[in-house]
């Protein structure tokens, strides 16, 4: 057994590829991926006949390479933040919204993006049915609005036309 262990020691590099990717893709840190990585290139070396200690220095060299190299970049180029990769709740902030039904700070209901959402106005005063309002922040299920800078009709900065969502 060991003596097989030996002369296909490309599978033990195969299964610890697949075992740190499996392993990256619950932990989403990069850190397993390095590993992943410098496993590939151990198996690469036993494909080509290497000795078995030059497998493990080739991925001891390839994993730190990946690990001080690669991984800060790829860190980087995921944490970026954008407009467009703002997800979800984030993406409401600032955006139209048509109000429903009286909206006060106490009760209220508004549509954003064609979502019915439970409204309070940041406002000192309600918000009547059919105006337009901005969110200005979400909380739980409940979005805050404030009213819409009051803007005729085809002037710059003003809707042209009553929004239908």
């Amino acid at each position: 057994m060991f003596e097989w262990l030996v002369q296909n020691s490309w599978a033990i590099w195969l299964a610890l590829v697949l075992v740190f990717i499996a392993i990256e893709a619950l932990t989403l840190d990069l850190w397993f991926a390095t590993l992943a990585g410098g496993a590939l290139a151990g198996m690469f070396t036993a494909l080509a006949g290497g000795p078995g200690w030059l497998q493990i220095v080739i991925f001891a060299l390839a994993a730190l390479i990946l690990i001080f190299g690669l991984r800060p970049i790829a860190l980087r180029q995921i944490r970026k933040s954008t407009a467009d990769s703002l997800s979800n709740i984030d993406r409401l902030i600032g955006q139209d919204a048509l109000v429903l039904e009286p909206t006060s700070r106490v009760t209220g209901t508004a549509k954003i993006h064609g979502e019915t959402w439970t409204a309070r106005s940041e406002d000192h005063g309600p918000l009547s049915p059919g105006t337009h309002a901005v969110v200005v922040r979400i909380s739980g299920a409940t979005a805050y609005l404030s009213a819409a800078p009051a803007f005729p009709a085809g002037e710059a900065g003003g809707p042209a036309a009553p929004l239908s969502r």
